[in-house]
């Protein structure tokens, strides 16, 4: 039994990897802005007897990052997944840029990670796996303009958690990076590649994997490493 803590675990792939490694026997902590509005998440741990508990943290807000992590006590963690995210503007803004959104977007996603990381730092040890959500659209092979809040924050955190991972290597901490598809949920819409229950199933079957030599790399939920 793996001890999991997930952060954006409210819907889509989140809810999906809470689901997923509760139903193999793992302790689940599922990290929620809102919990009171996550009701199928709700359920979920009301079913699981114990299995999974719901707790409230806003990744974007360094006090709610630390009484959720505070919650959990001094249980030691296997592994951290850091999902949460925002779609942002899609739409090129080269003048009358909203930076409210810009501003959203690189809290949740480039600075909430390492928030989240450096509240559960004391829980990691010796092979435990941080496991952050990238996308596609971090890579400069990617094709296409706009979506610069989603862009930018998710370049920035693939080249901030390679950082990280060479920081931590030598304590045994395995960070990794993972583009999960384009999946379908309420960020990628109905007619998405995926659903979450293939995303999770394959992203889960990644960490487990993942080794102290792959720290710091970047791969696909299908274990394809990603051109970057």
């Amino acid at each position: 039994m793996a001890n999991v803590a997930i952060t954006g675990a409210g819907r889509g792939i989140g809810l999906e990897l809470a689901r997923q490694h509760a139903e193999r026997g793992d302790r689940v902590y599922a990290l929620v802005r809102r919990p009171e509005g996550a009701p199928e998440l709700t359920a979920l741990a009301e079913s699981s007897d114990g299995a999974l508990s719901v707790h409230r943290m806003d990744v974007s807000d360094n006090a709610s990052v630390a009484q959720g992590a505070a919650a959990l006590g001094e249980v030691r963690l296997d592994v951290l997944y850091n999902v949460a995210g925002v779609a942002g503007r899609a739409e090129a803004q080269l003048d009358g840029t909203d930076w409210e959104d810009f501003d959203e977007a690189i809290e949740i996603m480039l600075k909430g990670p390492l928030r989240v990381l450096g509240a559960f730092l004391p829980r990691l040890g010796e092979d435990s796996k941080i496991v952050n959500f990238s996308s596609q659209l971090a890579a400069s092979t990617w094709p296409y303009g706009g979506h610069y809040p989603y862009v930018a924050a998710k370049a920035g955190l693939n080249r901030l958690m390679r950082s990280v991972a060479i920081d931590l290597k030598d304590r045994g901490i395995i960070v990794g990076l993972v583009h999960p598809g384009w999946v379908q949920t309420d960020m990628g819409g109905s007619g998405a590649d995926i659903s979450p229950q293939e995303s999770a199933a394959s992203i889960i079957r990644l960490a487990d994997g993942w080794t102290i030599e792959e720290t710091g790399e970047f791969y696909k939920w299908n274990g394809e490493r990603h051109p970057w």
